[in-house]
């Protein structure tokens, strides 16, 4: 009877463990699903500034763009 009595006790503690596993992954599909959301917001942002600076970079004149490109990668000693 020992063997029988020990074999429900590991059933117990595998059920137990799964229903902990369980919740962790509910947890975890939470986490994932916000973080997801997060994501795509940051990417809307992301898309919408660049289109902002795209405008502004649209409307200065080309001399002006020019002189920024030199001073931007012609540095000082």
């Amino acid at each position: 009877m020992s063997t029988l009595e020990d074999l429900a006790e590991r059933v117990e503690r595998l059920l137990l463990r799964h229903e902990e596993l369980q919740h962790v992954n509910a947890q975890l599909e939470q986490q994932l699903t916000a973080t997801a959301a997060e994501r795509d917001n940051l990417r809307s942002r992301l898309a919408a500034a660049r289109a902002r600076i795209d405008a502004l970079i649209e409307r200065l004149p080309a001399g002006d763009v020019d002189t920024h490109d030199r001073g931007a990668s012609g540095g000082g000693v």
